[in-house]
């Protein structure tokens, strides 16, 4: 019943259920990339993601100086069912402006590699 709890607290922000949503719908992003689509500091996302690392629902994924999060691929069997139920409302219209600005972002991001890639996309937000 804690875990559940735990799992429930992560995900009553909006904005974490925005993550999680960017997260289902590209699999795997770049801090960088999640501050500038919801137009928050690092700093923010970055806390808001480590709320959901502790619950068990993403993980991390270092490469150089970028931390990348993606879903954990060791879900429990209710988290599973949590997560498809609320992968299908992520398909709603209410979604659907930031699945556009999460598209329209990746689509300037390009692929750059020496450097954080946000740091190239100006205009996003």
């Amino acid at each position: 019943m804690e875990k559940m709890a735990s799992i429930f607290k992560a995900l009553s922000e909006e904005i974490r259920l925005k993550m999680l949503a960017m997260l289902l719908w590209e699999k795997e992003l770049c801090v960088c990339d999640i501050e500038r689509v919801l137009g928050i500091s690092q700093s923010k996302a970055s806390r808001h993601l480590q709320y959901m690392r502790h619950a068990g629902i993403v993980k991390t994924r270092r490469e150089g100086i970028w931390m990348f999060y993606s879903l954990s691929e060791n879900l429990s069997p209710d988290l599973k069912i949590l997560v498809k139920t609320l992968k299908a409302m992520f398909s709603d219209k209410a979604y659907e402006g930031l699945r556009a600005d999460l598209k329209r972002y990746l689509a300037l991001k390009g692929n750059i590699k020496d450097r954080c890639p946000a740091d190239e996309v100006q205009g996003t937000r």
